[in-house]
């Protein structure tokens, strides 16, 4: 399995499930995905509404959807070498998005991953997909043309719509996906930056 590695790269155990803010009823879970250096977020596809993420369509069997953000050329590439990590950290570039579908539980595709479950309200929730949804380079409402597979199990690269640099990285993207359902993290360069955040947060 790979995993987008540069954020480790450049800047060098299991939880319990969180309830975070906004303090309104918790109706279902995401999952915060940590692989190497990098960290995405898994939801159910059920809970995708039809207008958000048209891109769902590409997974027809999925029981979750877990994306990630990065360089298009440092994330698609299946060796990375010294000049792609090198453009990455010091340009601006690109962004592509790594969708995946997984059918049954998270953990059997995630075995070596800490997942960490974060229960949201409806309204938060919609605030982290539409976030997602405004990620992906489309036209209009029709689902963003895959570039290409991607690293593992059903998986496929979209061209996304932000500009990836030094501090826009994939944790940086995370966290404000995050934000956008109401945590109150901070941005943060690094994985265990963003995982010490919400693993403090209150549990209910």
């Amino acid at each position: 399995m790979r995993a987008l590695l540069l954020c480790g790269l450049l800047f060098g155990c299991a939880a319990a499930p969180v309830v975070v803010l906004p303090e309104a009823p918790a109706v279902t879970s995401i999952f915060l995905v940590p692989q190497g250096g990098h960290t995405g977020i898994a939801v159910r596809r059920a809970d995708i509404p039809t207008p958000l993420w048209p891109e769902k369509r590409d997974f027809p069997q999925a029981d979750y959807l877990e994306v990630g953000w990065g360089e298009r050329d440092f994330y698609m590439a299946r060796s990375a070498g010294p000049w792609l990590s090198f453009k990455a950290a010091f340009f601006p570039n690109r962004s592509v998005l790594h969708v995946a579908g997984v059918r049954g539980e998270l953990a059997a595709l995630f075995r070596h991953s800490d997942l960490v479950e974060i229960r949201l309200s409806q309204p938060a929730l919609e605030g982290l997909l539409r976030y997602i949804h405004e990620a992906f380079a489309r036209d209009g409402e029709t689902p963003a043309t895959p570039l290409g597979p991607g690293h593992y199990g059903d998986s496929r690269f979209y061209p996304g719509r932000e500009t990836f640099h030094l501090l826009r990285t994939c944790n940086v993207w995370t966290a404000a996906a995050l934000r956008a359902a109401g945590l109150p993290v901070r941005d943060a360069i690094t994985r265990d930056g963003l995982l010490s955040q919400v693993r403090a947060l209150p549990a209910r």
